[in-house]
């Protein structure tokens, strides 16, 4: 459960970040948002530091599919665009990926 919370707390925070940068580039906004975006993306980098996994690959694999859940929630609640049934097919087999890295039996060798 606490490498769950880290995961989106972290997706959070990438989001935010990117997003801020997003906003610069793309809809012209002031450059003063490079300092959330660089604030939230060092919160985002410190956070995947404090999961329990024994890899940083399997914690980041793990994690991309908790930032596309992250993703298509922004998507919805802050872009106003409603997922399809491809995004939410999508999502459940990444979900489903992540959950086999995360938790499959590891063989000893």
């Amino acid at each position: 459960m606490k490498t769950l919370i880290i995961y989106v707390l972290a997706a959070l925070s990438e989001i935010a970040g990117c997003y801020s940068v997003y906003m610069i580039l793309r809809l012209q906004k002031t450059p003063l948002w490079l300092i959330p975006a660089a604030i939230f993306l060092m919160l985002f980098a410190y956070l995947l530091t404090l999961t329990d996994t024994d890899t940083a690959g399997r914690t980041y694999a793990a994690y991309g599919a908790i930032y596309i859940a992250a993703s298509i929630t922004w998507m919805w609640l802050v872009e106003k665009q409603r997922p399809d049934t491809w995004d939410m097919g999508g999502l459940l087999l990444c979900l489903i990926g992540a959950g086999v890295i995360l938790w499959a039996p590891r063989a000893v060798i």
